[in-house]
């Protein structure tokens, strides 16, 4: 049944996908490392003609969507979260609170593996380093998760406590007094780290539905 449903998800997303005009990639520059994301993977079609696909994402727009180009021409488009039918199964794009956090070739077999980055991207910069300093990344990667842990440790409590100074709380639950209380620059500094540390799970396409604080937006 579980199957199933996820199978009729991807249909319906599949539906979203509008037909490319075939315009060509425009290449990753330095500059684009602020404005968008560019992905790649090699399939091979039934015919056992290697295929290369690029995903696209641009930053700081109204509405974000994919783009998908196929040998460097633009396949087609789609809202998030977006998936591309390509040989042997999908491509699927989702984004969470920190960006990307999704973008994955799907086998019809179940199996998913990523996409890599372009080499000039940040997320590419993350992979370089990943390969050539592994356990360097590795360390980054647990500091990350132990920063998000301790910021959701200490922020809920405090939290809870602003959301139960409601009226109507107070006077049919009762008050929340949080056992940790800390000075707003603190705070300001523990959501910051917060940030920078979702920001680095986002850059390996990582994500936890609890310690990076959002609901799993592919499964919308």
């Amino acid at each position: 049944m579980f199957r199933s449903l996820k199978r009729y998800k991807t249909l319906r997303k599949t539906k979203k996908v509008k037909e490319g005009d075939g315009h060509p990639l425009k290449s990753y520059r330095l500059w684009d490392i602020f404005t968008r994301s560019l992905f790649y993977t090699e399939l091979v079609d039934e015919n056992n003609h290697t295929i290369t696909y690029a995903v696209d994402f641009k930053f700081w727009v109204e509405e974000h969507k994919a783009e998908l180009y196929r040998n460097g021409r633009h396949a087609g488009s789609s809202k998030l979260p977006a998936v591309f039918p390509v040989p042997g199964g999908v491509i699927e794009v989702g984004t969470g609170s920190y960006g990307i956090n999704r973008m994955h070739v799907v086998t019809d077999e179940g199996n998913a593996y990523p996409l890599y980055p372009d080499k000039r991207s940040l997320r590419g910069l993350r992979l370089w380093l990943d390969r050539r300093f592994p356990r360097v990344s590795s360390l980054i990667g647990k500091l990350a998760v132990f920063i998000l842990i301790l910021s959701l440790l200490i922020s809920l409590p405090q939290l809870l406590e602003m959301i139960f100074q409601i009226p109507w709380l107070i006077e049919n639950i009762g008050e929340f007094h949080s056992p940790i209380t800390l000075p707003a620059a603190v705070n300001l500094a523990i959501v910051g780290a917060g940030i920078l540390a979702g920001y680095e799970r986002s850059l390996t396409l990582r994500n936890h539905w609890l310690i990076d604080l959002e609901t799993n937006y592919w499964d919308n």
